[in-house]
C-alpha cells in the first residue's frame, strides 16, 4: 500500500482544502437551500445532521475516494470475518460477535465462536434473574441489595457508562457501584456505608493480575472478612469476569461464579459480553440484550451500507478531514441528555486508546496526525465552562451534539430549553457574528463612539466552526447500543485510513511495567538512584516525608 500523504486520493484533498479553507458555511448555506437534506443521513430514528460542516459534494466524494483506496470496505468485512487484524497480538478482533442476533456464523480462525458467546449470555442472564429476583442470598440467607463492580479501564468505565445512562430503566432497590482507582478513598468510600451481608462484589480482570484491580479486590476481600470471618462466604458475595480461573478460584471465588472473558476482545469494547454483568442486574438481562440489538442493527448498517450512506464511515472521514487537513488536533462530544453524563469519558477512552498510536501496521513512523484529543461534557454544564474556547478562541475545535427529542421523566417547558440550547448553539458556532452585526447590536443597545468601539471586536464571532448534531428519539438500551456501536467503528474506520491498528495498546505496558520496580522501591530501605535525576528526587522525597511523618506519630 502507498505511503497515505503519498496517495492520490489525500494530494486531491490537499488541493481541495486549498480551494476550500477560506469559504464561511454561511455561504454554502446561502448557495444551497437544500444543503440540510443533502447533507444528513438517517438510521432507524437517529438523524445525523452533518450539513454544519465545511464540506462541499466534492469533498465528500474525494474523502470516500480515501476510504476506497484505504480498502475501508475491505477492512470491515475482514474484522467481520473473525481475520486476525489485530496484527501486533495475532488476533482477531469480534466483539461485534457478542451482539450478533442472526444464525449467520461468525468464525475465529477455524471455529465457530457463537456457541460460547450464546452460553456466556445465558449465564448472565441465570446470575442476574437470580439476583434481581431475590433468589440469590447472601451467606446469613439475604438478599443482594448492593453491587461492587471492581475493574479499571474498559471494566469499569463501559459498564458504568452504561448503567448511569440507563438509571431509568434500573430496578431502584439494588444499588450498583464502580470501584477503580486505586486510592483508597474509592474502595473505602464506596464500603463504609454497605452491609457485607447484603454485598456482591464482581471483579473484573481478564488476565486476574492487573495491579490496580487486585489491591481493589483484596481490600473488598479483607473488608468483608473482617466483618464474617468465613472463607466459605465468600462464595456468595464475589464473583470474577476473567481468563484466570485459576487464580479467581485462589481468590475465593466459586468456579460456577467464574463467567469467560475471550482474547478476541479488547478492553474498551468488552462491556457487550460479561464485562457487561453489571449492566445486566441493573437493567435486567432483556435491557441488556435490548442495547445488544441496538449495536447489532448499526453493525448490519456498518458492515452493509455503501460509503455514501454509512453512518460510521461518514463521521470518520469527516474527522479525517479537520485532523489531517485543518490541523483540528482535538474534537467535543457534547451530549445534551442528563444521563450520559460519562459519554465523553467513555468516547475518550475508545478514541484515544485506539488511535494514539505513532507507528502504522508496517512498524514505519507516520508523518500524519493520527487520534485526536477528545474532551466533552455534558452541554449545558460545558456552555458556561469551555464553550468560550469554541466560539471565540484561536483553536478550530469540531464538535458532535447528541440530543433526544423526549426524556424518560419529560417537563416539556425544560426539554424544549434544552433543545433550544442545542439548536442555538450549533447555529451561533456556524454563523458566528459579524463585525456589522455587532455594530448595529450595540448601536440598538445604546452604545456610541468610543465605547462602542472599544467593545465591538470583542463581540465579534467568527464562526465557520463544523459540528454534527445526532438526534434520536428517546435514550433507552436499544438506542444506546446504536450509539455506541456508532462510535466504536466510526474510531476503527479512522484507524483503517491512517494505516495503524486501532486494537492494541502497548502504550499503556509501560507505565504497568514500571510500577512494579517503583513499588518495590517505595518499600524498600535503600536510597533510591536507578532512575533519572527527578524520579530518583521524587521517590526519595516520598520517603523520608513519610518516613518522618510516621516518626512523630
Amino acid at each position: 500500500m502507498a505511503l497515505l500523504t503519498e496517495s492520490s486520493a489525500w494530494k486531491s484533498l490537499q488541493s481541495h482544502y486549498a480551494s476550500l479553507a477560506d469559504v464561511h458555511m454561511r455561504d454554502l448555506f446561502a448557495h444551497d437551500p437544500l444543503r440540510f437534506s443533502r447533507f444528513s443521513l438517517q438510521f432507524e430514528d437517529f438523524l445525523l445532521d452533518f450539513s454544519k460542516n465545511r464540506v462541499t459534494g466534492e469533498t465528500l466524494r474525494l474523502l470516500r475516494a480515501l476510504a476506497r483506496e484505504r480498502d475501508v470496505p475491505g477492512w470491515i468485512q475482514r474484522m467481520f470475518n473473525g481475520e486476525k487484524i489485530n496484527h501486533t497480538e495475532n488476533r482477531a478482533v469480534l466483539h461485534v460477535a457478542l451482539r450478533h442476533q442472526d444464525d449467520r456464523p461468525l468464525p475465529n480462525a477455524t471455529e465457530d465462536i457463537m456457541p460460547g458467546v450464546r452460553d456466556m449470555l445465558r449465564k448472565m442472564r441465570q446470575c442476574s434473574e437470580a439476583i434481581r429476583s431475590r433468589r440469590w442470598l447472601g451467606h446469613q440467607g439475604q438478599a443482594i441489595t448492593d453491587i461492587v463492580n471492581i475493574g479499571v479501564g474498559g471494566s469499569d468505565l463501559g459498564p458504568l457508562m452504561a448503567t448511569r445512562a440507563l438509571r431509568p430503566y434500573a430496578a431502584q432497590d439494588l444499588r450498583v457501584h464502580f470501584v477503580s482507582n486505586v486510592d483508597a478513598r474509592h474502595i473505602m468510600g464506596t464500603l463504609e456505608n454497605l452491609n457485607p451481608n447484603t454485598t456482591l462484589f464482581i471483579i473484573v480482570s481478564k488476565s486476574f493480575t492487573t495491579h490496580d484491580t487486585l489491591l481493589n479486590a483484596q481490600t473488598a476481600r479483607r473488608w468483608f472478612l473482617k466483618r464474617v470471618d468465613s472463607e466459605q462466604a465468600l462464595q456468595r458475595h464475589f464473583l470474577a469476569v476473567t481468563s484466570n480461573n485459576d487464580a479467581a478460584t485462589d481468590f475465593g471465588v466459586a468456579v460456577e461464579n467464574i463467567f469467560s472473558m475471550w482474547d478476541w476482545v479488547g478492553g474498551r469494547y468488552s462491556m457487550w459480553s460479561a464485562v457487561g454483568l453489571s449492566i445486566a442486574i441493573a437493567i435486567g438481562m432483556e435491557g441488556f440484550e435490548q442495547m445488544l440489538a441496538g449495536a447489532y442493527a448499526l453493525d448490519e448498517h456498518f458492515r452493509s451500507a455503501p460509503l455514501e450512506m454509512n453512518l460510521p464511515v461518514t463521521l470518520a472521514l469527516l474527522g479525517i478531514w479537520y485532523n489531517n487537513f485543518f490541523d483540528a488536533q482535538s474534537y467535543a462530544v457534547l451530549p445534551y441528555v442528563q444521563e450520559l453524563e460519562y459519554l465523553p469519558e467513555y468516547l475518550r477512552q475508545m478514541d484515544m486508546e485506539s488511535n494514539g498510536k505513532r507507528i502504522d501496521r508496517d512498524g514505519q513512523v507516520v508523518d500524519y496526525t493520527t487520534g485526536p484529543i477528545v474532551f466533552g461534557q455534558l452541554g449545558i454544564t460545558g456552555q458556561h465552562a469551555f464553550y468560550q474556547l469554541l466560539h471565540q478562541g484561536t483553536k478550530l475545535i469540531p464538535a458532535d451534539f447528541i440530543a433526544p427529542l423526549s426524556s424518560s421523566n419529560e417537563i416539556k417547558a425544560h426539554h424544549q430549553a434544552l433543545m433550544a440550547n442545542v439548536f442555538a448553539q450549533t447555529e451561533a458556532l456556524m454563523k458566528g457574528k459579524t463585525e456589522a452585526e455587532a455594530r448595529l447590536e450595540l448601536h440598538n443597545q445604546g452604545w456610541r463612539g468610543e465605547s462602542l468601539e472599544m467593545l465591538l471586536p470583542h463581540k465579534v464571532f467568527p464562526g465557520n466552526k463544523p459540528t454534527n448534531t445526532l438526534l434520536f428519539n428517546q435514550l433507552d438500551p436499544r438506542s444506546l447500543g446504536i450509539l455506541i456501536a456508532l462510535y466504536e467503528h466510526k474510531v476503527f474506520v479512522q484507524g483503517l485510513i491512517w494505516g495503524i491498528n486501532s486494537f492494541d495498546q502497548w502504550g499503556v505496558e509501560l507505565g504497568k511495567q514500571l510500577v512494579k520496580y517503583i513499588l518495590a522501591e517505595i518499600g524498600g530501605d535503600s536510597t533510591v538512584v536507578s532512575h533519572d535525576a527527578s524520579t530518583n528526587g521524587l521517590i526519595n522525597y516520598y520517603r523520608e516525608t513519610r518516613a518522618a511523618r510516621e516518626a512523630k506519630k
